[in-house]
Order: C-alpha cells, then sequence, then structure tokens
C-alpha cells in the first residue's frame, strides 16, 4: 500500500478500466489504450486502474516514473442506459494471482447497490469475500469500491446516487468484510464527505470522479474533498475524456499533494 500512497499519505489513480463492461460510449478517449497510457505515464500519476488484458501498456515502463498498477478483477454489465434481463458481476477467479504475476500495488472489487436488485448485491458480497480470503494469502491489498447508483432509467448507467442513507451502510459492509482500501461515491453535498471517512474506520478512503464533469466543478469538489479527510481519488472519465488529460492529472496531483486550491489547480489545467 506505500507504493500507492507514498510519502504524503495520498493517492491519484486514473482508472481506464472502462472496456471491461462491453459499452461502446465508456470506450471515449480510451479508443487507442496504448497512447492513453503512454501520455498519462507522462504526467506522473500515482497508480492507474487497469483490467487484466491491459497490463501488457505498462511494458518498458521502469523506475520511478512507474505508476504503480490497480488491476481490476471482476466485470459487470449494469452500465448501460437500459439494464439488461440478466445481471451480473463476475470475477476472474486467478485475478489475485494475475496480480502478483503483474506486479500490482493492489486488486479492486466492485461492491454493488443497484435500486431493486438484492441478488446482485448478494453476489458482489460473496465476490468481496472469496477475493479477500485469496488477497491474505498473497499480501496483495484488496480495494473495494461499495457503489449506490442511481436508477438506470432516471440518470442511464454507472451514475451516483449521493444519498449518505445509503453510502454510509454500504461504506461499513466494504469495510467489515475485510476492505484494505474503499473506493467510494461522492456524496451530494462534498461538506458531509467526512461521515463516510468516519464509517470506514481507518480504512483509507478515496472517492471516485462519477460522471464527466465541468473543469472548475470536479476541482472544487475535489479540493472539498480532501479536506473531509478523503486520503485521495480513483478518478477516469474526469481524466480520460479531457482535452488535456496530462494537465488534468497535474491539477489533481497539486490538489491531492499539496493542497492546492480549486483557482491553482486551473492555473496548472490553463497551462501547458
Amino acid at each position: 500500500m506505500d507504493r500507492l500512497f507514498g510519502e504524503s499519505g495520498r493517492c491519484l489513480d486514473v482508472a481506464i478500466d472502462h472496456g471491461m463492461v462491453n459499452e461502446l460510449p465508456l470506450l471515449a478517449g480510451v479508443e487507442d489504450m496504448l497512447r492513453a497510457v503512454a501520455v498519462l505515464v507522462k504526467a506522473a500519476p500515482d497508480a492507474i486502474q487497469l483490467a487484466p488484458g491491459m497490463v501488457h501498456a505498462l511494458d518498458g515502463v521502469r523506475g520511478r516514473s512507474r505508476p504503480a498498477l490497480v488491476l481490476r478483477s471482476d466485470t459487470s454489465n449494469v452500465y448501460g442506459a437500459t439494464l439488461p434481463r440478466h445481471l451480473f458481476s463476475e470475477t476472474n477467479p486467478a485475478a489475485v494471482e494475475l496480480a502478483v504475476s503483474a506486479d500490482a500495488a493492489c486488486v479492486v472489487v466492485n461492491h454493488l447497490l443497484l435500486p431493486n436488485q438484492p441478488e446482485l448485491h448478494h453476489q458482489t458480497l460473496r465476490n468481496v469475500m472469496a477475493l479477500k480470503r485469496q488477497c491474505e494469502r498473497s499480501g496483495m491489498p484488496l480495494m473495494v469500491e461499495p457503489l449506490v447508483m442511481a436508477p438506470n432509467d432516471a440518470k442511464g448507467g454507472y451514475m451516483v446516487d449521493g444519498n449518505l442513507s445509503l453510502i454510509l451502510p454500504l461504506v461499513r459492509q466494504a469495510v467489515e468484510l475485510g476492505a484494505d482500501i474503499i473506493k467510494a461515491d461522492p456524496c451530494e453535498n462534498p461538506q458531509e464527505f467526512h461521515r463516510i471517512v468516519e464509517t470506514a474506520a481507518g480504512v483509507p478512503v478515496l472517492v471516485r470522479g462519477g460522471g464527466r464533469a465541468g473543469d472548475e466543478e470536479i476541482l472544487t469538489r475535489t479540493v472539498e474533498i480532501m479536506k473531509q479527510g478523503a486520503r485521495g481519488i480513483v478518478y477516469g472519465r474526469n481524466i480520460i475524456q479531457h482535452a488535456h488529460p496530462d494537465r488534468m492529472v497535474r491539477a489533481l496531483m497539486a490538489v491531492v499533494h499539496h493542497g492546492a486550491g480549486s483557482s491553482a489547480a486551473l492555473e496548472i489545467l490553463a497551462h501547458r
């Protein structure tokens, strides 16, 4: 975990594992994965989150400039505008073995809560429990994503609900199942994010970016969430779909590691 959090104790993980979910809109910005990874590596985030079949994109990146690898262990079919007849969230049975062989710093798995889908929640609970034992055997940290998703027919797929009354118990459940790191939803009011940090009971909390937002909104929100005790962020679309993903990484790194305010971060974003 020290490879993720480094000297500052904080982390920026860029998630570009969206191709796993079989949804064309989520390929925006990562159509050319080798180029996308090369751009991100040059910007030097703490970590890059990849699916097993894309680990080779980091081949040849050596030394201190190599971001830590966060390996995606599962795939789900709940991210489209409409939900399919059969829902699943399936883990790779060899995920931890693959993570060890790829020199990953941790593996990541979903713990999903969708409206009126208790069977899916049950399935992801079993996934977390099975992975936890595998991770313990290998000394591999486990990042759990307790995700409370809004109804697909209201907002489309993969959208944050933001309701603390749903987020808090799901975060605590993930912690009590053995999560070493929590990747949590942002709540409706960023000034209340400290309640999620408190509920995690000392387990470091990273926040996911959710849907694509404007530059000022995402930077202002990140500044506030870091003030509320988050240990970092896991952003995907708000970085890789940006016109200048390298600049966005540098701006967010300034916020996460150096406490930069939104105005300073926007300045970084505006300059090459």
